[in-house]
């Protein structure tokens, strides 16, 4: 029975993934297209919010809610995880996805109403968070071993950095055309 959990957990934590992904880059391109004229802007808007709303209603919101009950049952069927630290350390990441995923849909909400207080870089780098913590509970899940969390943030740290200088090249190339 585990095993069957194991799987769906996986399944809807790559589509919840990809729901918040995919989002938070509509995101930046519904942000964007608020610089255009007049009557692509509203055209833009209007399409960009059916979209954003679909994959979020469709995609995202299930999606966790169905990794979140995996995840709890599989507790509830091997307990002796409680048992080591390294399952809290991965539980404290998925608190603060979660705290993510609400904060993304607030941004839905705002876009809706004309709000938009984000340019497209801090959307960028609000998209490489999302990343960063999908490494944590991976590596965390895989290594299981607190000798390799140390291994395991300063891998982070350099992948933040990482990311921070990728999102910064792309923004000094997209001003270059």
């Amino acid at each position: 029975m585990y095993e069957y959990v194991l799987a769906i957990h996986i399944i809807f934590v790559v589509c919840w993934m990809a729901g918040l992904f995919y989002s938070v880059r509509l995101f930046i391109y519904h942000t964007e297209a608020q610089d255009k004229p007049e009557p692509d802007r509203t055209i833009l808007s209007e399409q960009f919010e059916i979209i954003e709303q679909r994959l979020w209603n469709i995609i995202a919101i299930p999606s966790m809610y169905i990794t979140i009950i995996a995840g709890t049952i599989m507790l509830s069927l091997k307990p002796i995880w409680l048992q080591f630290g390294w399952i809290y350390i991965k539980l404290g990441f998925v608190v603060i996805l979660v705290i993510y995923h609400f904060i993304c849909q607030n941004k839905i909400k705002q876009m809706r109403s004309g709000v938009f207080k984000w340019t497209s870089i801090q959307l960028r780098l609000w998209n490489e968070l999302a990343t960063i913590i999908l490494f944590a509970i991976v590596f965390l899940v895989v290594l299981k071993s607190t000798l390799n969390w140390i291994f395991g943030v300063v891998g982070l740290v350099a992948l933040s950095v990482i990311l921070m200088i990728a999102v910064k090249i792309y923004k000094r190339f997209r001003e270059k055309k």
